[in-house]
């Protein structure tokens, strides 16, 4: 399987992300565009209208765990380890919400990835992260992890 389709089927294989309305916009080697269109089910505050953190913090998550799926050095399946997620603004309301992620380096168990989420204006992002992620690696058969 190519890393797109990898990356691809680990969005599609998350049921929170098909509830969310979050899908792949782009694949790259070691990296993933996801959108999260706007839905009034996901506003966070009704006065303002503005996206609650949440669903930002599961699109940056998903990103970033699927641009691991995407590098080309980490075969097998990812979780995360952590993840932090500084909070630069409120996401416009009625606009969707694109993450990009990079998975940088791989080593032998972890993988490191950083992430945007901006809406329309891709000039001042709404949030951006860093994290650390599990690589683990299929065992040949027979043998023990």
């Amino acid at each position: 399987m190519d890393l797109s389709n990898r990356s691809k089927e680990f969005v599609a294989a998350i049921p929170h992300c098909a509830a969310l309305g979050i899908h792949v916009v782009d694949t790259a080697n070691a990296a993933v565009t996801l959108g999260l269109p706007y839905d009034v089910r996901l506003v966070g505050d009704p006065a303002t209208g503005v996206i609650a953190g949440g669903a930002v913090s599961v699109l940056m998550d998903t990103a970033a765990g699927a641009a691991v799926m995407a590098h080309p050095d980490a075969h097998g399946l990812t979780a995360t380890i952590d993840l932090r997620i500084d909070y630069m603004r409120s996401a416009t309301p009625g606009q969707r919400i694109i993450a990009r992620a990079e998975c940088h380096h791989v080593t032998t168990h972890v993988a490191f990835v950083r992430a945007f989420a901006y809406d329309e204006d891709e000039t001042r992002p709404v949030a951006i992260a860093n994290g650390t992620f599990t690589v683990i690696r299929a065992q040949p058969s027979g043998t023990e992890a």
